[in-house]
């Protein structure tokens, strides 16, 4: 087996670690971190793909970077980052690839060579807007109300920095709290460049007359706490906080107030359902129904086969993640847990630097890893009472749509929840977003955007199970025209 496919097998152990910091080990006094969206040109054999690395500074000085390639249709794949002084080295161990290089005297973009398997060529990254757009600058094109908050999370004496926005008029509104992915993410949920998946929907769905609360996540924008030390069941203590403050809104319906998840969002939404005085309902986005061992595991054979893995490598990457996967679960003290993980991750990868090893297998047995592989969905899914609506795109590389949808549908109905629709939105990958040929032309410059099918399937739904009365809604579009533009084969594919 090359170094290359060596080196893939470790890192697909990683695909869903929610989080690749890495400490900036410039000295105190230096410029400010690094921030926002780094855009380059790869030249390849017979053209160039577009390389988008987004750092966003967290706190206490490390950094969450990562990397989309929007015509690989690649979203969010974790980038380890190390920064001395002007030297700047970004390694991407799914990709098998890594990046040294110099910034420039202004900071504004970075120049070197940049590696992968076959192919070694300068790329010079130049610096767009900041991924981590605060919320005040977010301004809606139509008048609505938007507030700047602080919600605390009383179980834990943790704030949280969030924005509400709410339709004009008396109300009372329906109320909906967006719950990101895994991964540390700022209140809009920015991934690419125009492309803030969370400020999209808060603006569709306010100006469809329900208010929505986004909120940064732990240790980003002005939310406090840590979130590698957060598990998938404290982040959903932070979703309930959301929630409260806005039952305790004078202008929201009190009856009327859902989640909406994306991702291990929808799961915590999910999860946040099974409680006595959950959420009134949920739309889970890419929400996973199988446990996180085994989301691991199909991961791990549908990248083998997008880098053109052989059916022997495959099994054999598979066999590496199972021996991996036995340590973590069968080693309750971490530290040991730590030291087999680090050894085997250089017996297979003899080149890595032992440091990183260590910095691997310490994430491999975090509290969140721990939960996310033993986490199975199923298991809870028949103590959700409230209406649901769960879809998923059919271009999702992360959470397979048939497979995992088929789970969440049965889990729901086991319980004799009568009210729990599912599709397959075709043409849409892991964010949501449609084929770049379906962006619309902004200033005549194709845009990212939130996929037209899914937005027309959540109103329908939502016009049923959230309806606001009909003197306060101020739609940008009808509800009815929108459906038209859902194509047969995805309405085909409704849990019915």
């Amino acid at each position: 087996m090359n170094k290359y496919l060596h080196a893939v097998i470790i890192a697909l152990l990683l695909f869903w670690v929610p989080l690749t910091a890495t400490r900036s080990l410039a000295a105190s006094g230096e410029p400010a971190p690094l921030s926002g969206q780094w855009k380059g040109q790869l030249k390849v054999p017979g053209g160039s793909f577009e390389l988008i690395i987004t750092i966003v500074p967290l706190t206490g000085g490390s950094y969450y970077a990562a990397l989309d390639m929007p015509r690989q249709k690649i979203s969010r794949m974790p980038v380890e980052m190390s920064l001395v002084k002007e030297d700047i080295s970004l390694k991407i161990e799914q990709a098998g690839s890594r990046f040294n290089g110099k910034l420039s005297r202004d900071r504004k973009s970075m120049t070197g060579i940049w590696e992968q398997p076959g192919l070694k060529e300068e790329v010079k990254f130049i610096q767009g807007p900041a991924a981590v757009v605060s919320a005040p600058t977010f301004k809606p094109a139509q008048p609505y109300k938007t507030e700047q908050v602080i919600i605390t999370n009383k179980e834990t004496d943790l704030c949280l920095g969030a924005t509400v926005t709410t339709p004009n008029g008396n109300g009372p509104f329906p109320a909906i709290v967006l719950v990101s992915d895994s991964g540390p993410q700022d209140r809009d949920a920015a991934q690419q460049e125009d492309y803030r998946m969370f400020a999209i929907l808060a603006d569709y769905l306010t100006r469809h007359g329900i208010a929505v609360v986004r909120y940064d996540d732990r240790g980003v924008g002005k939310s406090g706490g840590r979130y590698a030390a957060a598990t998938t069941v404290d982040l959903k203590t932070d979703a309930e906080a959301a929630m409260d403050y806005m039952r305790s809104h004078a202008r929201i319906d009190k009856k009327k107030v859902g989640m909406m998840g994306h991702g291990e969002g929808a799961n915590i939404a999910l999860l946040a359902a099974t409680e006595p005085k959950g959420p009134d309902f949920v739309v889970s986005l890419a929400g996973y129904g199988m446990p996180g061992r085994d989301i691991l595991r199909r991961q791990q054979v549908d990248i083998m086969r997008m880098i053109g893995g052989n059916a022997t490598q495959v099994d054999a990457a598979l066999k590496l993640h199972d021996k991996m996967i036995s340590i973590i679960r069968q080693t309750p003290n971490s530290n040991q847990a730590r030291g087999k993980l680090a050894a085997m991750i250089r017996m297979s990868n003899v080149e890595i630097d032992p440091n990183m090893a260590r910095a691997r297998a310490a994430q491999l047995v975090s509290p969140w890893y721990r939960y996310y592989l033993d986490f199975d969905p199923k298991l809870k899914l028949p103590a959700v009472k409230c209406p649901v609506l769960a879809l998923n795109g059919v271009e999702d590389l992360q959470v397979a749509a048939s497979k995992n949808l088929a789970i969440l549908q049965k889990g729901l109905k086991a319980g004799g929840n009568r009210h729990v629709k599912v599709y397959k939105v075709a043409g849409v990958n892991h964010a949501f977003q449609p084929d770049e040929s379906e962006w619309p032309l902004v200033n005549g410059e194709q845009q990212p955007n939130f996929s037209p099918k899914a937005l027309a399937l959540m109103q329908t739904w939502l016009d049923q199970y959230a309806r606001p009365s009909d003197k306060i809604i101020t739609p940008r579009s009808n509800p009815k025209q929108d459906l038209k533009k859902v194509s047969k084969s995805t309405a085909q594919n409704s849990g019915k």
